[in-house]
C-alpha cells in the first residue's frame, strides 16, 4: 500500500469517526430531552395518584373536580345490579344548578349530554363522534376518549342506549324509550 492510499484511507476513518461521534453526540441530546419529558410525566402521573388518594372515598361528589365525578358514575354503573326494577330514573339536567352555600355552579353530567346527543341522531354515532361534538357543545368539558366510551357503555348497561358493531367500529344510539 503506498503512503498516498494509506493517508487517504486514514482521512476516510478520521471523516467517518467524527461524523459518528456528532451523531452520537446529538443522540445523547436527544434521549436526554426525552428523558426529561419523562421525568415530567413522571412527577405528574405521582401527583395524579396521590389527588386520586385524597379523593378515593369522598362522600360528596359536587365537590369532586369533573374527571373523577365522570369516573365515578361509570365506577357506579359498573357495580349496580342488574335488575331492572331497582333503578330509577334520573332527572333530566340541561342547565346548570347553583348548589351549596358558595354558589358554585354544577354541570350537567356527562352521561346526560352524551343522552342528548344521541337523542339529536337518528343514526348511530362512534364514541369519537361524540366527543367531537360535545366538545364543540361544551368547550368547558374535555373528557378523555376512555371516559366518553365507559360512560357509553355505561348508559348501554342502564339500557338507556344500544352498542351496534359495524365492521370493526362501535357506534351507538339512544334506545327508543331513553328519547327526551
Amino acid at each position: 500500500m503506498s503512503s498516498r492510499s494509506a493517508a487517504a484511507l486514514r482521512s476516510r476513518y478520521v471523516e467517518q469517526a467524527a461524523s459518528d461521534l456528532e451523531e452520537n453526540r446529538r443522540r445523547q441530546q436527544e434521549l436526554a430531552e426525552r428523558l426529561a419529558v419523562l421525568r415530567q410525566e413522571e412527577a405528574l402521573l405521582g401527583e395524579i395518584l396521590n389527588l386520586a388518594e385524597r379523593y378515593k372515598g369522598f362522600a360528596d361528589r359536587s365537590r369532586l373536580p369533573e374527571q373523577l365525578q365522570d369516573e365515578v358514575v361509570v365506577a357506579r354503573a359498573k357495580q349496580a345490579p342488574a335488575a331492572a326494577g331497582s333503578r330509577r330514573e334520573a332527572p333530566a339536567r340541561t342547565a346548570p344548578a347553583k348548589t351549596g352555600t358558595k354558589g358554585k355552579s354544577h354541570q350537567p353530567l356527562l352521561g346526560d349530554l352524551l343522552q342528548d346527543l344521541l337523542g339529536n341522531h337518528d343514526e348511530p354515532r362512534s364514541a369519537k363522534e361524540l366527543r367531537d361534538e360535545l366538545l364543540k357543545q361544551n368547550p368547558d368539558r374535555n373528557p378523555t376518549p376512555q371516559v366518553v366510551r365507559n360512560t357509553l357503555e355505561s348508559l348501554v348497561a342502564k339500557g338507556s342506549a344500544q352498542r351496534h358493531k359495524q365492521q370493526h367500529s362501535v357506534m351507538y344510539t339512544l334506545v327508543a324509550s331513553a328519547r327526551r
